[in-house]
């Protein structure tokens, strides 16, 4: 990650909480209250993508390759590159909004966004979203230090390991996965990856879980630093999420990535992340 990004982050930051605040006091008032029939009527109102033509796009700056700031200061990343190709089949405007995550079902809901596309795990969440079809094989994974001697699940027994909040990587350590987690001495979380790579190579925690993607662009970034343990925890998707029941919007993008697909688009737009790490051959969607 370029490390030019931090007064970025901090506007992007103060952004989303401003906006979540504000959310905040619309629900604490007195006609918009959660749950009250205005409060109901305002979130049916909320259009989709598809119905106002304008691709609302909320992700999280700090997850290259799919979304970060560049060295110009500007937002950038493989998912942002393939909304806009998206919104450009559609004839759709396309706006980024950098988001906390932890408040992106919030966002979503209100219609501050109108999807979710950001490296964006779908197993699990089907009944929380409307997906479109799954366009890109992804891993949870773990990464430690290339000198600390861990090579393999066992060797992480009574270390400490941290992962994103309310990541896909978080979900299995704490279902399918929760076993190999009662074995660390703790399992950490912490709001984006970046800080987490910075603690592992201080040797505040051992070892990072993370999606495929994100271990590949570390590695690709400090190959003598860090090494991925071979056995990942879970296999998974991305795919891009909206809010439940647009299914009109969904569809739309799933046609549209096709679409790009069969025009070379995609092939072209990982190939410029390829030195990030990302492999044109985990797309799936054709």
């Amino acid at each position: 990650m370029n490390t030019d990004m931090s007064r970025r982050q901090f506007v992007g930051l103060a952004g989303s909480f401003a906006t979540v605040l504000g959310l905040g006091l619309v629900g604490c008032g007195g006609g918009a209250a959660k749950g009250s029939a205005a409060g109901s009527a305002a979130a049916k109102d909320v259009k989709g993508a598809a119905e106002s033509k304008k691709l609302v796009v909320g992700f999280d700056k700090s997850y290259p390759p799919y979304g970060f700031v560049g060295d110009d200061g500007e937002y950038t990343g493989f998912d942002l590159d393939l909304a806009k190709a998206v919104a450009d089949k559609q004839g759709w405007e396309v706006k980024y909004e950098a988001i906390d995550w932890d408040a992106k079902d919030t966002l979503l809901n209100s219609g501050a966004i109108n999807c979710i596309w950001n490296g964006f795990t779908m197993e699990g969440r089907e009944d929380d979203y409307t997906f479109s079809e799954p366009y890109m094989l992804n891993e949870q994974v773990l990464v430690v230090k290339k000198d600390a001697g861990i090579k393999s699940w066992d060797d992480l027994a009574g270390k400490t390991v941290i992962t994103q909040t309310d990541s896909a990587a978080q979900d299995v350590l704490e279902g399918d996965q929760k076993d190999l987690a009662a074995t660390f001495a703790t399992l950490d979380t912490i709001g984006e990856y970046n800080t987490a790579f910075m603690q592992l190579e201080s040797g505040a925690v051992d070892a990072v879980a993370c999606d495929l993607s994100i271990a590949q662009y570390q590695l690709a970034a400090k190959p003598d630093a860090y090494t991925q343990l071979d056995e990942p925890l879970s296999s998974e998707h991305y795919a891009v999420g909206f809010k439940k029941g647009d299914t009109k919007s969904a569809d739309a993008v799933t046609e549209s990535l096709k679409a790009l697909y069969e025009d070379g688009t995609v092939e072209d737009l990982c190939d410029k992340y390829a030195s990030y790490g990302l492999s044109f051959d985990n797309w799936v969607l054709k």
